[in-house]
């Protein structure tokens, strides 16, 4: 998948990135208009075919995501263009399908991006294409800790800063729906970030109702605090090697 333009992209991006800082209101996050450009999907090059009778349901070593191809109206008039508001290819994470003749997918059901968290809705399966993903994150707010899975088994296990007991970060199984590079590897939001389809509880005044993200941090002391604004961090050196395992799509589960 190609990366997209950062000219395209710089502006409405530092939207999410400034929802992630942990001492001031978004409009004046310093350094949320930090450089930064979109990474590539890091999806599987080809998708999967449907000719198995598969459900697409998740499971602990693979799941489905789906890449919005069409601008297509879902749940409830909730419609999804091929791009999100940040200028991002629109992917979304799948929890079934509806199979007509011959196990040809129909209709398949899958996570709407927020608010509120936790919306589902069925697409129509001409307006995606899916692809298989073999990796899955569990953070463990309690603990602060994140465990990164590849195919069933833990290939990284990093201990993260969460949201501040004001702005706690919010629970429940979200998707990777977009992901950041940072020019700055020694700015606020460290080398990387990505966004996933949570957003936060209690800050709806924000832009874009307080996004939540995974990224790095020029803080480190902070980790394994309670001390952001609901975004998890990690220290650069973990952020780099989780990057390679949450292509989008990757499901997050966030438990207390």
């Amino acid at each position: 998948m190609r990366t997209l333009a950062i000219v395209a992209a710089v502006t409405v991006a530092a939207t999410l990135l400034a929802a992630c800082g942990a001492a001031r209101a978004p409009r004046s996050e310093p350094h949320a208009d930090a450089p930064h450009w979109a990474a590539p999907l890091g999806l599987a090059k080809r998708s999967r075919t449907s000719q198995s009778c598969t459900e697409f349901r998740p499971t602990t070593k693979r799941v489905y995501a789906a890449v919005v191809l069409r601008s297509v109206v879902v749940h409830k008039g909730v419609r999804l263009t091929p791009r999100d508001v940040n200028g991002y290819q629109t992917v979304l994470g799948v929890l079934g399908a509806h199979l007509g003749r011959h196990c040809r997918p129909l209709l398949f059901h899958v996570q709407l991006p927020g608010p509120p968290n936790g919306r589902t809705g069925w697409i129509e399966a001409r307006a995606v294409r899916i692809f298989a993903v073999s990796d899955r994150l569990v953070v463990d707010l309690s603990a602060r800790r994140l465990v990164a899975y590849r195919n069933g088994r833990p290939r990284l296990r990093a201990r993260v800063a969460v949201g501040a007991p004001q702005t706690p970060t919010p629970t429940g199984r979200f998707v990777v729906d977009e992901r950041w590079l940072l020019a700055d590897p020694n700015g606020v939001f460290g080398i990387a970030a990505l966004g996933i389809s949570a957003h936060s509880d209690v800050l709806h005044d924000w832009l874009q109702d307080g996004p939540i993200a995974l990224h790095g941090t020029n803080e480190p002391w902070t980790i394994g605090k309670a001390a952001s604004h609901g975004c998890i961090r990690l220290r650069n050196a973990e952020m780099r090697r989780l990057l390679p395992l949450a292509p989008a799509g990757t499901p997050v589960e966030i438990v207390r």
